[in-house]
């Protein structure tokens, strides 16, 4: 137990985090609704379930949070280039042929029911990807377990929260990172980045790329979506990319590395953030702030996951 207490200390100070006497000090500071195990510096997570209350849930949170975000640090120096996928409960809906929430036809990810032989490349590409992360709920790991595999160690998908919240990945790798994500979020991502406030905000001068796909049925038509992100990638620089692309990843996340070289991360819900319209009870998302434009952009345009309650700051 000692171990980890000194780990999380490390961590914490790492991210900039003012100094605490003892890490019940940070948690209650920061987060006193999550077990200590879970905590992630600077961030809060109000998030219900309740497994999180429970460090047995995954009781090496923390040493695994420092040594991703040492093997990431390494891996981006040494220019290692791989994909990944998160997977979730919508993912499982998706690959199972389920029409519930984002799966169902007509709402997100498709227009219409996809036949076996159209869903065959989603099912395989979906076990192609070089990572995978997966929320540590025990009822998501199971889902995991049963379409990718039970062979496939996973990260917690949590990490990629934490570090997008308390913008640890910008900070860290802001000299190289680009954007993969439905073509209105990017173009929205695109204007806050004019203002410097935001600039500031997520500690980073700009990002090197922009790379769109579909917001609605990008899974009607793989092939098209394919030519289309080759051809976007052409004008690629970025050593590491953030992308959340719904459940056409599943076709096309594992062949990412072969239009561009670079690290790719799933980051899901963590677009949404960067596009600021992040809900306050998505993991870890908690003190996020959105900033967001009176004017210039219809924000009607937008498919959103969910947006009930979040701060909001208006950069014009």
């Amino acid at each position: 137990m000692k171990k980890k207490v000194v780990n999380v200390m490390k961590v914490a100070h790492k991210f900039g985090v003012r100094r605490f006497q003892s890490l019940t000090e940070l948690v209650e500071h920061q987060n006193p609704t999550i077990h200590s195990e879970f905590q992630i510096p600077g961030t809060k997570n109000h998030d219900p379930n309740p497994c999180l209350l429970d460090e047995s849930t995954y009781p090496m949170f923390q040493v695994e949070l420092q040594n991703y975000m040492e093997n990431l640090e390494r891996d981006f120096e040494s220019g290692r280039s791989y994909t990944s996928f998160k997977f979730g409960d919508g993912d499982y809906n998706f690959l199972k042929r389920i029409p519930s929430g984002s799966a169902q036809p007509g709402k997100r990810a498709v227009s219409r029911n996809l036949s076996k032989s159209e869903m065959s490349p989603f099912i395989t590409g979906s076990k192609k990807c070089n990572k995978y992360f997966c929320e540590i709920y025990p009822e998501n790991r199971k889902m995991f377990q049963e379409v990718i595999g039970s062979d496939r160690n996973t990260i917690p998908a949590e990490f990629n929260y934490g570090l997008v919240s308390n913008k640890w990945l910008f900070k860290e790798f802001g000299s190289s990172i680009g954007i993969i994500g439905a073509s209105e979020k990017v173009d929205l991502i695109r204007q806050l980045m004019q203002y410097p406030e935001y600039q500031e905000y997520l500690g980073l001068r700009e990002f090197s790329d922009y790379i769109k796909v579909p917001q609605k049925f990008a899974c009607d038509d793989l092939e098209s979506l394919e030519i289309s992100m080759k051809e976007q990638f052409k004008e690629a620089k970025s050593k590491l990319f953030l992308f959340g692309i719904g459940h056409v990843k599943s076709g096309i996340a594992w062949k990412l590395n072969s239009f561009w070289p670079a690290i790719y991360l799933d980051i899901g819900s963590g677009i949404d953030a960067i596009a600021g319209i992040i809900d306050e009870k998505r993991p870890y998302f908690g003190d996020w702030t959105n900033h967001q434009l009176r004017s210039g952009f219809d924000y009607s345009k937008l498919d959103l996951l969910q947006l009930e309650k979040s701060k909001v700051k208006f950069l014009n």
